[in-house]
């Protein structure tokens, strides 16, 4: 099997299950307990909070576990709004955010909220200057993607910071395709909330955190108990929390080392990515006809490569993919089994039908160059076939 779908999720790495384990049966006590099995629970709660704070250049308690990016960016976009209603209604995003981040906006608009859509531009960057002029005196939070999960594409994200705190303005961005791939520092960037998901970089799934800034006085999302300070009650999924703590060790190291930026074998494994990367798209236009990358060409994630095949749908392309044993995707595993074409790619202003034709390979640090050969020939073959089958 060739695995190309890292974007969807990564395998739990060996170390991360290894971590985990004694917290189901041995370390199995309430973070909430005050006898000694509930205190290590607790304090893995803790030192998790500390890990992940130091990769941001935060604070321990400004970190939140929840169960993954969706909840993350619900809760953000939902507590900022109940909370700063009073001041204003007004949310900017983009077009081409995740679900979790449009839906919840749709949710909100319901309720009252008024949203504006950015645009953007062919490559997928949100056009700054639109951001500037559709802020208004009511306008209370700032949501712009870090990464996008289908193209790749890296946002200006320190600029959209800058603008949103000269303008006192909240500012949140959904980071689960970034945290663990790339370097962030919340204060250089403003970042007053980020979202983000262990099972993206070879964590557990069903964990995730929402880093909320301490400028941001947002409310309660769960309610119930006293766990998590009051904000977001139950019980705390300790498994899942320590493995989150040793996936985030595994990428930056510990946290004395961390000071914002990757460790240096995570350095030179994303630069392995950006070299294979760079391979496959260079590959992939030399060898099949009118292929089109979707996204900007370096400004994108070390791993990410999109195309459309004019001429094919991309469902079919999987499908013959998956019988050769390559695991790819059309886009957002979220949206698998939708009949409408990619919102972001209709964004970008690709056709429907350039939209339909498009798949994402996206890599990892077990993929090699032997393997892109492998896919840019079957692809080839694949692409090839169907078009000859259409004339």
């Amino acid at each position: 099997m060739i695995y190309l779908d890292h974007a969807a999720t990564t395998k739990t790495a060996p170390e991360v299950v290894e971590a985990m384990l004694p917290y189901f049966t041995e370390c199995y006590g309430n973070a909430g307990s005050i006898y000694k099995l509930g205190n290590e629970s607790r304090m893995a709660v803790i030192r998790t909070k500390e890990t992940i704070a130091g990769t941001l250049g935060a604070e321990a308690n400004e970190i939140y576990f929840t169960s993954g990016g969706t909840e993350s960016d619900n809760w953000a976009l939902k507590a900022v709004y109940e909370a700063y209603r009073d001041k204003g209604r007004h949310i900017i995003t983009s077009k081409i955010e995740h679900h979790a981040v449009l839906h919840t906006c749709e949710y909100l608009e319901k309720q009252g909220a008024e949203v504006t859509y950015l645009d953007v531009d062919g490559d997928g960057l949100v056009d700054v200057e639109q951001l500037k002029r559709a802020i208004r005196p009511d306008t209370i939070l700032i949501s712009v993607m870090y990464a996008n999960n289908e193209i790749g594409t890296l946002q200006p994200v320190k600029e959209i910071g800058e603008i949103a705190a000269s303008h006192g303005i909240l500012f949140h961005t959904d980071a689960v395709q970034a945290y663990g791939q790339l370097p962030i520092d919340v204060a250089a960037c403003h970042i007053d909330l980020l979202s983000a998901s262990g099972h993206k970089f070879n964590g557990p799934k069903g964990v995730g955190f929402l880093y909320v800034s301490k400028r941001a006085k947002i409310r309660s999302f769960m309610h119930g108990g006293q766990q998590e300070r009051g904000r977001r009650a139950g019980t705390e999924n300790i498994p899942g929390i320590v493995g989150l703590e040793a996936a985030v060790r595994r990428v930056y190291g510990s946290v004395e080392e961390a000071e914002c930026v990757c460790n240096l074998e995570e350095e030179k494994n994303a630069e392995r990515e950006r070299i294979l990367r760079d391979y496959l798209i260079s590959q992939i236009e030399e060898k099949i006809p009118a292929a089109v990358l979707n996204g900007h060409r370096t400004k994108r994630l070390p791993g990410n490569v999109n195309f459309s095949f004019p001429g094919v749908e991309g469902e079919s392309v999987l499908i013959m993919l998956d019988m050769q044993g390559i695991c790819a995707s059309s886009g957002s595993a979220c949206t698998s089994g939708s009949i409408d074409p990619s919102h972001v790619l209709l964004a970008i202003g690709r056709s429907p039908e350039e939209a339909r034709s498009a798949i994402r390979l996206t890599l990892g640090a077990e993929n090699t160059k032997e393997e892109m050969d492998i896919v840019v020939g079957e692809l080839a073959r694949i692409v090839g076939k169907i078009r000859e089958s259409r004339l």
